[in-house]
């Protein structure tokens, strides 16, 4: 009987696991044909929704030159460095706020009030105090990321069971151990989907950056194709990013343990 009872279950998951793939499938397939049929129809002005055929063709000549590769890996270069910094620091201000209530009651309020504004706002400060260089793209990637995260590993900290703080200190850990041994374990869930937010925020947040005052990276291209109305390279660029950008997340999520997770 129970082996039966275990059975169950999968023999229902993988009809439902198929028709979930064909519903993603047909939803792709639509929105394609759609396109192709607004970029046919001439209802628009012309080129503003170039068709399939011209994008694919922009999107191989621009994974052929080299040129592109440098701007990717200078916007890649910049999200990393203010994924990292913005990282630890939301991090570290995070587990101070979850284990302090006193400082959470002061503090953590501006983190939500703050969190939500467009921090490009921020970018004409950001270019006084860093530069018109790299320092202040990595800069307002980094103000994007540190409010996901420390808003993420607060409330991780204080969703850790408290028979694991009380064993912690039955030991007689120290502060480091207590944070490396305990804490992070048993938040690591709640770490890696703030930094899955702080990715995607740090990534506009480079991107829209560079596109206001920058002469190289991603930004600078695609407003550069927009502004030369290239209307299938910028097209063929944001596809691109658009795929590297789920690679990153899902690689953060693998990473994390997150992807192995059973959705019930």
């Amino acid at each position: 009987m129970a082996e039966t009872l275990r059975l169950k279950p999968a023999a229902v998951s993988a009809p439902a696991v198929s028709q979930v793939t064909v519903l993603r499938v047909v939803i792709i397939l639509t929105l394609l044909a759609s396109w192709e049929l607004l970029a046919r129809s001439g209802w628009l002005y012309r080129d503003v929704v170039p068709s399939l055929f011209a994008i694919s063709r922009a999107i191989f000549d621009l994974l052929s030159h080299g040129e592109y590769y440098f701007h990717l890996a200078v916007t890649a270069g910049e999200i990393g460095t203010a994924l990292l910094i913005g990282g630890l620091a939301g991090l570290a201000v995070g587990i101070l706020l979850g284990a302090n209530r006193y400082l959470a009651k002061a503090f953590e309020p501006y983190l939500y009030y703050l969190g939500p504004t467009p921090k490009i706002i921020f970018f004409p400060i950001m270019i006084m105090w860093f530069g018109v260089g790299p320092g202040s793209k990595i800069a307002l990637g980094t103000l994007s990321c540190f409010f996901p995260v420390a808003l993420s590993a607060a409330a991780g900290m204080r969703g850790i069971d408290k028979v694991l703080i009380r064993v912690g200190k039955s030991f007689r850990a120290s502060t480091w151990q207590m944070v490396t041994k305990v804490y992070l374990p048993a938040m690591r869930h709640p770490i890696i989907n703030g930094v899955r937010l702080g990715l995607g925020v740090a990534l506009i947040g480079t991107l829209l950056a560079e596109t206001k005052l920058s002469n190289k990276g991603i930004g600078f291209l695609i407003i550069n194709a927009y502004s030369t109305f290239d209307m299938p390279r910028m097209y063929a660029m944001l596809i691109v990013l658009f795929v590297l950008s789920i690679g990153a997340n899902a690689l953060v999520g693998r990473l994390g343990g997150l992807d192995g997770i059973k959705r019930v």
